[in-house]
């Protein structure tokens, strides 16, 4: 078991550095923090952490011969995904000057959930980049027991780093900070996301 604890490590440190770049992920979690606080946090963390895990078990499990066999699919999903991200934006951008929080006007913690899986599994790039580390650290044979061992540390990862994002930024101060300037903040993200999901759109232009 010794000789899986630097692979499992790599994969760990990998999936952190991903999580840790500036993306829609983290502005979904930071606007929810901010907005409603770090408990309606944990939804959207939910989320992610299930969309990268099931993106993993993809990569883990050949799911880019598919892709190779369909090469529609790969292109549409991050067209979904762009469209996604360009609604949520005019979404926040709309409701940026409105004092009272998105979650009174219904939108509970399934809806975050949701969002945030949405958000994980229509883009692709996600296993592309969990193919890549594990062909770079992994064999190609691998027992199922390490398997689940690294599905859960994905999952945990995800927990981790988001769910300390929504700890300091949930807080008091910051949710304060953030009430006034709520307009400016929101309107910003919502730009933020925007050109994140344009470019998606655009993806298949740019190559």
């Amino acid at each position: 078991m010794s000789e899986w604890i630097l692979p499992l490590a790599s994969i760990a440190l990998a999936n952190l550095l991903g999580a840790m770049s500036p993306g829609p992920a983290f502005v979904l979690v930071l606007r929810t923090a901010l907005a409603h606080g770090r408990e309606a946090a944990w939804a959207p963390i939910a989320g992610l952490a299930v969309g990268a895990a099931t993106w993993a078990a993809a990569a883990l499990w050949g799911l880019q011969s598919l892709f190779a066999a369909l090469p529609w699919l790969a292109r549409a999903l991050p067209l979904a995904g762009g469209a996604f991200l360009v609604h949520f934006a005019w979404r926040i951008w709309r409701a940026a000057s409105d004092p009272s929080p998105a979650a009174e006007r219904g939108e509970g913690p399934r809806a975050g959930f949701g969002e945030a899986l949405l958000l994980q599994v229509s883009n692709p790039k996600v296993m592309v980049f969990f193919g890549s580390v594990f062909m770079a650290v992994l064999p190609p044979q691998l027992p199922a027991a390490i398997e689940v061992a690294i599905l859960a540390m994905i999952v945990a990862v995800e927990f981790a780093w988001y769910g300390t994002v929504a700890a300091v930024f949930g807080s008091a101060t910051a949710r304060a900070a953030h009430g006034r300037a709520k307009a400016w903040i929101d309107r910003a993200m919502a730009v933020l996301l925007a050109a994140l999901g344009a470019r998606l759109l655009l993806s298949p232009l740019l190559g």
